[in-house]
């Protein structure tokens, strides 16, 4: 049997995370990924592969909206902002992951009888 890595995600995760970073103000790909990658103490590594299609997705859905800007070293970038309808989608998203995150607690750490 093949050894899942580590920072593997549940699919959908990485949409709520790119969310979640960008409800701290717009951002660029690059920076998101490494907002992701920090926060997580390096436990969760963001693919380039993964990160780009979950953010033309979420900009497809209307969650995010982007625009070019200049990075700190001057480089043309394309930004992304979380929207109105991607904060809501934010807010929903957490209580289905709060949600999900107890019910497997309650699996995996039952209560002594």
């Amino acid at each position: 049997m093949a050894k899942r890595p580590q920072s593997e995600m549940l699919q959908g995760t990485l949409d709520m995370l790119v969310l979640k970073t960008l409800a701290g103000g717009a951002a660029h790909g690059h920076t998101i990924a490494k907002i992701i990658e920090r926060g997580s103490g390096d436990f969760l590594q963001v693919e380039q592969g993964s990160l780009y299609p979950a953010l033309y997705r979420l900009e497809d859905r209307g969650w995010v909206a982007s625009f070019w800007g200049s990075t700190e070293n001057n480089r043309k970038a394309k930004y992304y902002r979380l929207t109105p309808a991607g904060r809501k989608q934010l807010l929903e998203e957490t209580s289905r992951w709060d949600g999900l995150v107890h019910a497997i607690g309650r699996i995996m750490h039952p209560a002594a009888e």
